[in-house]
Protein backbone atom coordinates (compact mmCIF):
# COMPACT_ATOMS: atom_id res chain seq x y z
CA UNK A 1 0.00 0.00 0.00
CA UNK A 2 1.59 3.29 -1.00
CA UNK A 3 0.45 6.44 1.39
CA UNK A 4 0.93 10.17 0.15
CA UNK A 5 -0.11 13.15 1.71
CA UNK A 6 -4.16 13.30 0.91
CA UNK A 7 -4.89 15.26 -2.44
CA UNK A 8 -6.87 18.20 -2.71
CA UNK A 9 -6.38 20.36 -5.49
CA UNK A 10 -3.40 21.13 -7.97
CA UNK A 11 -1.26 24.16 -6.48
CA UNK A 12 1.11 26.18 -8.56
CA UNK A 13 4.71 24.73 -7.53
CA UNK A 14 6.55 26.44 -10.82
CA UNK A 15 6.40 29.82 -12.91
CA UNK A 16 7.08 30.05 -16.52
CA UNK A 17 10.32 31.43 -17.25
CA UNK A 18 11.36 33.70 -20.13
CA UNK A 19 12.01 31.34 -22.45
CA UNK A 20 8.24 30.32 -22.57
CA UNK A 21 9.43 26.97 -20.57
CA UNK A 22 8.07 25.51 -17.07
CA UNK A 23 10.25 26.16 -14.66
CA UNK A 24 10.43 23.78 -11.55
CA UNK A 25 12.99 23.53 -8.41
CA UNK A 26 15.28 25.02 -10.79
CA UNK A 27 15.04 22.87 -14.12
CA UNK A 28 13.06 24.12 -17.09
CA UNK A 29 10.94 21.85 -19.03
CA UNK A 30 9.81 23.51 -22.52
CA UNK A 31 6.59 24.25 -23.68
CA UNK A 32 6.77 24.17 -27.47
CA UNK A 33 6.84 20.20 -26.86
CA UNK A 34 6.09 17.93 -24.43
CA UNK A 35 8.77 15.40 -22.97
CA UNK A 36 7.16 11.80 -21.91
CA UNK A 37 8.32 9.54 -19.43
CA UNK A 38 6.85 6.22 -19.34
CA UNK A 39 7.38 3.85 -16.11
CA UNK A 40 6.35 0.63 -16.44
CA UNK A 41 5.49 -2.18 -13.96
CA UNK A 42 6.66 -5.12 -15.76
CA UNK A 43 4.86 -8.20 -14.38
CA UNK A 44 2.06 -6.67 -14.50
CA UNK A 45 1.93 -5.50 -18.33
CA UNK A 46 3.77 -9.12 -19.16
CA UNK A 47 1.22 -10.84 -17.12
CA UNK A 48 -1.96 -8.78 -18.58
CA UNK A 49 -0.67 -8.75 -22.35
CA UNK A 50 -0.70 -13.16 -21.52
CA UNK A 51 -4.33 -12.94 -20.44
CA UNK A 52 -5.46 -9.85 -23.52
CA UNK A 53 -3.78 -11.92 -26.28
CA UNK A 54 -2.53 -15.27 -25.33
CA UNK A 55 -3.44 -18.75 -24.24
CA UNK A 56 -1.49 -18.51 -20.98
CA UNK A 57 -2.23 -22.10 -20.13
CA UNK A 58 -0.36 -23.37 -23.65
CA UNK A 59 1.30 -20.42 -24.54
CA UNK A 60 5.35 -20.24 -23.91
CA UNK A 61 6.59 -18.08 -21.38
CA UNK A 62 7.38 -15.76 -24.59
CA UNK A 63 4.24 -14.78 -24.99
CA UNK A 64 3.38 -11.85 -22.79
CA UNK A 65 6.99 -10.29 -23.23
CA UNK A 66 7.49 -7.04 -24.99
CA UNK A 67 10.32 -4.33 -25.80
CA UNK A 68 9.91 -1.36 -23.12
CA UNK A 69 11.99 1.30 -25.61
CA UNK A 70 9.25 0.52 -28.28
CA UNK A 71 6.38 0.61 -25.57
CA UNK A 72 7.83 4.47 -25.10
CA UNK A 73 8.00 5.19 -28.90
CA UNK A 74 4.15 3.76 -29.74
CA UNK A 75 3.21 5.72 -26.60
CA UNK A 76 4.63 8.87 -27.61
CA UNK A 77 3.01 8.70 -31.25
CA UNK A 78 -0.26 8.38 -29.79
CA UNK A 79 -0.79 12.11 -29.09
CA UNK A 80 -4.13 14.00 -29.39
CA UNK A 81 -4.99 16.04 -31.98
CA UNK A 82 -4.01 19.80 -31.80
CA UNK A 83 -1.53 18.89 -29.35
CA UNK A 84 2.90 20.24 -29.47
CA UNK A 85 4.93 17.20 -30.78
CA UNK A 86 6.00 14.46 -28.62
CA UNK A 87 9.41 13.09 -27.48
CA UNK A 88 10.46 10.64 -25.58
CA UNK A 89 12.54 11.42 -22.85
CA UNK A 90 12.94 8.35 -20.78
CA UNK A 91 11.47 4.68 -20.02
CA UNK A 92 11.75 3.33 -16.75
CA UNK A 93 11.23 -0.51 -16.11
CA UNK A 94 10.74 -1.85 -12.84
CA UNK A 95 11.25 -5.35 -12.47
CA UNK A 96 11.87 -8.51 -9.62
CA UNK A 97 15.33 -10.33 -9.56
CA UNK A 98 15.12 -13.71 -8.61
CA UNK A 99 17.89 -15.42 -6.54
CA UNK A 100 20.93 -16.44 -7.70
CA UNK A 101 21.54 -18.79 -4.66
CA UNK A 102 17.21 -19.95 -5.38
CA UNK A 103 17.25 -20.13 -8.61
CA UNK A 104 20.47 -19.66 -10.48
CA UNK A 105 18.32 -20.36 -14.11
CA UNK A 106 15.55 -17.26 -13.54
CA UNK A 107 18.29 -15.41 -12.35
CA UNK A 108 20.94 -15.47 -15.35
CA UNK A 109 17.85 -15.01 -17.57
CA UNK A 110 16.78 -11.92 -16.18
CA UNK A 111 19.88 -10.49 -16.37
CA UNK A 112 20.04 -11.14 -20.01
CA UNK A 113 16.70 -9.85 -20.77
CA UNK A 114 17.84 -6.53 -18.37
CA UNK A 115 20.84 -6.29 -20.23
CA UNK A 116 18.74 -6.01 -23.26
CA UNK A 117 16.94 -3.49 -21.87
CA UNK A 118 19.69 -1.59 -20.74
CA UNK A 119 21.49 -1.42 -24.41
CA UNK A 120 18.31 0.03 -25.96
CA UNK A 121 18.44 2.83 -23.39
CA UNK A 122 16.02 2.02 -20.69
CA UNK A 123 16.38 2.52 -16.93
CA UNK A 124 15.60 -0.60 -15.32
CA UNK A 125 14.64 -0.42 -11.79
CA UNK A 126 14.65 -4.18 -10.08
CA UNK A 127 14.46 -5.48 -6.55
CA UNK A 128 15.01 -9.04 -5.04
CA UNK A 129 11.90 -11.35 -5.32
CA UNK A 130 10.73 -12.58 -1.94
CA UNK A 131 10.57 -16.21 -1.09
CA UNK A 132 8.64 -17.49 1.91
CA UNK A 133 9.96 -20.77 3.44
CA UNK A 134 7.58 -22.83 1.37
CA UNK A 135 9.10 -24.39 -1.69
CA UNK A 136 5.53 -24.89 -3.39
CA UNK A 137 4.70 -21.18 -3.14
CA UNK A 138 5.95 -18.83 -5.72
CA UNK A 139 8.68 -15.56 -4.61
CA UNK A 140 6.87 -12.61 -4.65
CA UNK A 141 7.60 -9.01 -5.92
CA UNK A 142 8.20 -6.42 -3.19
CA UNK A 143 8.95 -2.97 -3.20
CA UNK A 144 8.04 -2.60 -7.02
CA UNK A 145 5.10 -0.59 -6.91
CA UNK A 146 6.49 1.83 -3.82
CA UNK A 147 9.84 2.67 -6.01
CA UNK A 148 7.70 3.62 -9.23
CA UNK A 149 5.46 5.59 -7.37
CA UNK A 150 8.11 7.42 -5.83
CA UNK A 151 10.32 7.54 -9.42
CA UNK A 152 7.03 9.03 -10.91
CA UNK A 153 6.32 11.91 -8.32
CA UNK A 154 10.03 12.67 -8.16
CA UNK A 155 10.63 13.07 -12.02
CA UNK A 156 7.32 15.45 -12.09
CA UNK A 157 8.27 17.31 -9.07
CA UNK A 158 12.12 17.64 -10.92
CA UNK A 159 10.77 18.87 -13.87
CA UNK A 160 11.59 15.95 -15.92
CA UNK A 161 8.53 15.08 -18.03
CA UNK A 162 5.44 17.22 -18.57
CA UNK A 163 3.93 13.81 -19.60
CA UNK A 164 4.24 11.01 -17.42
CA UNK A 165 2.89 7.14 -18.38
CA UNK A 166 2.55 4.58 -16.09
CA UNK A 167 1.81 1.45 -17.58
CA UNK A 168 0.44 -0.75 -14.77
CA UNK A 169 -3.58 -2.18 -13.85
CA UNK A 170 -1.96 -1.85 -10.20
CA UNK A 171 -4.41 0.32 -8.20
CA UNK A 172 -2.01 1.07 -5.53
CA UNK A 173 -0.33 3.07 -8.03
CA UNK A 174 -3.83 5.55 -8.13
CA UNK A 175 -2.32 7.85 -5.16
CA UNK A 176 0.94 8.76 -7.50
CA UNK A 177 -1.24 9.58 -10.15
CA UNK A 178 -3.35 12.06 -8.37
CA UNK A 179 -0.80 13.39 -6.51
CA UNK A 180 1.07 14.51 -9.78
CA UNK A 181 -2.83 15.64 -11.11
CA UNK A 182 -3.09 17.64 -7.54
CA UNK A 183 0.57 19.19 -6.67
CA UNK A 184 1.65 19.91 -9.74
CA UNK A 185 1.52 22.80 -12.42
CA UNK A 186 -1.38 21.96 -14.81
CA UNK A 187 1.45 22.20 -17.75
CA UNK A 188 2.07 18.58 -16.35
CA UNK A 189 -0.27 15.59 -17.52
CA UNK A 190 -0.65 12.36 -16.35
CA UNK A 191 -1.59 9.28 -18.73
CA UNK A 192 -2.06 5.57 -18.10
CA UNK A 193 -1.60 2.42 -20.82
CA UNK A 194 -2.75 -0.66 -20.69
CA UNK A 195 -3.01 -3.15 -22.86
CA UNK A 196 -7.39 -3.59 -24.77
CA UNK A 197 -8.60 -6.58 -24.87
CA UNK A 198 -10.02 -7.66 -28.27
CA UNK A 199 -13.26 -8.95 -26.44
CA UNK A 200 -14.91 -7.26 -23.50
CA UNK A 201 -13.99 -4.65 -21.09
CA UNK A 202 -10.24 -3.78 -20.68
CA UNK A 203 -8.50 -2.64 -17.00
CA UNK A 204 -7.08 -0.01 -16.98
CA UNK A 205 -6.34 2.62 -13.90
CA UNK A 206 -8.81 5.51 -12.90
CA UNK A 207 -9.16 8.32 -10.43
CA UNK A 208 -12.43 9.29 -8.84
CA UNK A 209 -10.76 12.89 -8.29
CA UNK A 210 -10.32 13.71 -11.98
CA UNK A 211 -10.23 12.32 -15.69
CA UNK A 212 -7.23 10.39 -16.51
CA UNK A 213 -6.44 10.11 -20.08
CA UNK A 214 -5.90 6.34 -21.16
CA UNK A 215 -3.80 5.45 -23.96
CA UNK A 216 -4.64 2.21 -24.74
CA UNK A 217 -2.53 -0.73 -26.90
CA UNK A 218 -4.41 -2.88 -29.66
CA UNK A 219 -3.34 -6.22 -30.20
CA UNK A 220 -2.05 -5.72 -33.77
CA UNK A 221 0.19 -2.89 -31.83
CA UNK A 222 1.06 -5.69 -29.11
CA UNK A 223 2.87 -7.38 -32.01
CA UNK A 224 4.54 -4.60 -33.27
CA UNK A 225 6.11 -4.55 -30.06
CA UNK A 226 6.23 -7.69 -28.76
CA UNK A 227 9.86 -9.48 -27.91
CA UNK A 228 10.09 -13.33 -29.17
CA UNK A 229 13.45 -13.75 -27.20
CA UNK A 230 13.60 -16.64 -25.18
CA UNK A 231 15.93 -15.74 -22.32
CA UNK A 232 16.55 -18.75 -20.75
CA UNK A 233 18.91 -19.63 -24.18
CA UNK A 234 22.22 -18.03 -23.51
CA UNK A 235 23.35 -16.90 -26.62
Amino acid sequence: MIILPAVLRRTPQGARGSTGGLCIQGQTVMAQKKIVHLFIDSQNMYKGARRAFGDTEYSGHVEGQFWPMKMGELLCSKQSKGDPPRELGGVHIYTGQPSNRRNPKGYAANRRQVAAWERSGVRVVHRPLKYSGDPNEKPREKGIDVSLAIDFITYALDGHYTVGIIASTDTDLVPALEFVMSRTPEEIQVEVTSWQYPYGSSPHLSSPTGYIPWRAITQPEYLSIADRTDYNIKK
